[in-house]
């Protein structure tokens, strides 16, 4: 989807169209959720904090995100997309998979959805279209918005093998920087370095698999989101917390917050923890497992009260958080589960 909670604000604001329109909370850490088209065009732009959007782009409308409609209208778009593709991949509120695979004229089908997401929501949408995840990705969003682009991997290359590593999916910043340290600046480079030189830098699994992202391979199959295996809240003060009551009572709001969301989910967990980011950025995280899952409010609050007594924070507090996981639904638990958001290199974005 293009500039999703924008476009959605958008939609039943139709008086801000062609403004310049940002999404982002209000307090002084605030950040930027996203931006409508002409406010990127001023450089603001997803996870931005807000202060500086507003230097950036003082003439902007700030609207505070809906989340709870947001989730509703991307239901309504899932459902649409299910209807005409068989497999399809969520993998965020504005983003899914498809496989394309079975259709007798996928383009023509493409078409025909991004159509019908438009008549039933106002809404528009990109398309990527590859021989991979990974081409299809890219190519979703080469043209935002109401882009439409369809590659072959080779062509894929041909076309982005002059920009930065940072474009494909999977090489952030850190690592983008230890590339230019190597005088790898594109993707042309990259995918045309020595393996060897790679994995002496990066090792074998993370050198190899830079190697074959620059050249736009990638074999990861379409299939359903992965399973949830924790959940969380956590929140970042507009102001360092010291008091210990201030403290303990948001935690017991986010306990209860996250308590009623893993009731409606039908999902319990064993183990509880809690994060803490005091005001230097160190960030520290404590947790204790119970012999059965669980979901209970009081539970949950008093184990993670427990855990920031013991912790007794040596500094201001500037971000606070309360998981619980090991997650299984009603009956189940995932024994031994870890709390690792399994970013596998599977799990690429196709826009639809």
């Amino acid at each position: 989807m293009d500039a999703f909670y924008v476009s959605v604000e958008l939609a039943r604001r139709p008086e801000l169209r062609g403004l310049p329109v940002v999404v982002s909370g209000s307090g002084p850490r605030a950040v930027v959720t996203t931006a409508s088209y002409e406010a990127r065009r001023f450089g603001v732009g997803s996870a931005m904090p807000a202060s500086w959007a507003r230097r950036l782009c003082p003439d902007a409308v700030f609207l505070a995100p809906d989340f709870p409609t947001y989730r509703e209208v991307s239901g309504r778009v899932m459902a649409i997309v299910r209807a005409q593709v068989e497999r399809v991949e969520v993998v965020g509120l504005d983003e899914a998979y498809l496989d394309l695979g079975g259709l007798y004229s996928p383009r023509a089908a493409m078409r025909r959805l991004v159509a019908e997401i438009r008549g039933a929501t106002g809404l528009a949408c990109s398309v990527g279209i590859g021989p991979n995840k990974l081409v299809a990705k890219v190519a979703s969003d080469a043209e935002k918005p109401g882009g439409f682009v369809v590659l072959t991997r080779e062509q894929a290359c041909a076309r982005f093998g002059g920009s930065p590593p940072g474009l494909v999916p999977g090489i952030g910043p850190k690592t983008a920087a230890r590339l230019a340290a190597l005088g790898l600046t594109t993707l042309a480079a990259v995918g045309a370095a020595p393996e060897g030189l790679l994995v002496g830098r990066f090792g074998p699994n993370l050198g190899r698999e830079l190697g074959r992202r620059a050249r736009f391979e990638h074999d990861g199959q379409i299939g359903a989101a992965r399973k949830v295996v924790s959940e969380s809240r956590e929140r970042t003060f507009d102001h360092d917390l010291r008091d210990p009551a201030q403290l303990a009572s948001q935690l017991e709001r986010m306990s209860h917050e996250l308590c009623a969301s893993l009731a409606t989910h039908g999902r319990a967990g064993r183990t509880i923890g809690i994060k803490v980011r005091l005001d230097d950025f160190t960030t520290v995280t404590r947790a204790h497992t119970l012999p059965e899952a669980t979901r209970d409010p009081q539970t949950v609050n008093a184990i993670a009260q427990r855990l920031l007594r013991e912790y007794a924070p040596p500094r201001p507090v500037r971000l606070l958080g309360v998981r619980v996981a090991g997650l299984g639904g009603d009956g189940e638990t995932e024994r031994g589960a870890s709390d690792v958001n399994p970013q596998t290199k599977d799990q690429l974005a196709l826009p639809v």
